[in-house]
């Protein structure tokens, strides 16, 4: 669910440069469903412009990434899931959602944690879920800052590469396509490592 027109991010990274970019990715993931991703990728775009460093706006997307990940792990350790249902209804997001979300975490929190980032529902709930599954804090905080480095790299260079030569609206349609790419290759790899493990346990 995206609270921001593409039209307002861009005036408000535009205007805020790095602030826009950190404040947004954190709020994301700490739980709040604004269009992170979509604002990373204006950051990338606008330092292919010239108009920002790609350094900072990559240091300021992976800061921020970690750091809302990191609240949203404590608020998920401290409120657990009666909280996350509450904060979801807020932003109209079903409980049955959230459900298939929790599911999918739990079956492997490390890989979720860290390949989550480039699912958009596991990325705004990555933190939470982590807190209320009680992963060890090392364990998500490691994940937490691979996958959040990862991410923030394929996005902001896709971004700022794409930028030099393709309209914005082209980079993000192209950053979607990419997210379908990334969700159906982990969906797959799922689903085979589930089998395997099938297959193994009634060898057994």
């Amino acid at each position: 669910m995206e609270l921001l027109s593409l039209e307002t991010i861009l005036d408000l990274t535009s205007e805020y440069g790095y602030w826009a970019v950190f404040a947004g990715i954190t709020l994301e993931n700490m739980g709040i469903p604004i269009p992170g991703e979509t604002i990373t990728i204006v950051g990338g775009f606008l330092a292919g412009a010239g108009k920002l460093s790609y350094p900072m706006v990559l240091i300021t997307a992976i800061a921020g990434a970690v750091l809302g990940d990191n609240i949203g792990y404590f608020i998920g350790r401290k409120g657990g899931w009666p909280l996350l249902v509450r904060v979801g209804s807020i932003f109209k997001i079903k409980e049955s959602k959230l459900e298939e979300a929790r599911l999918k975490f739990s079956r492997n929190a490390a890989k979720a944690v860290f390949f989550g980032r480039f699912i958009t529902l596991l990325r705004v709930f990555a933190g939470p879920l982590a807190g209320i599954a009680e992963m060890p804090y090392s364990k998500f905080f490691l994940c937490n800052l691979a996958g959040a480095s990862l991410w923030a790299l394929v996005m902001i260079t896709l971004a700022f590469i794409l930028g030099k030569l393709v309209p914005l609206e082209t980079v993000i349609h192209f950053s979607l396509q990419f997210g379908l790419i990334t969700l159906a290759s982990f969906a797959i790899w799922l689903g085979y490592s589930i089998l395997q493990k099938r297959l193994k346990s009634e060898s057994a």
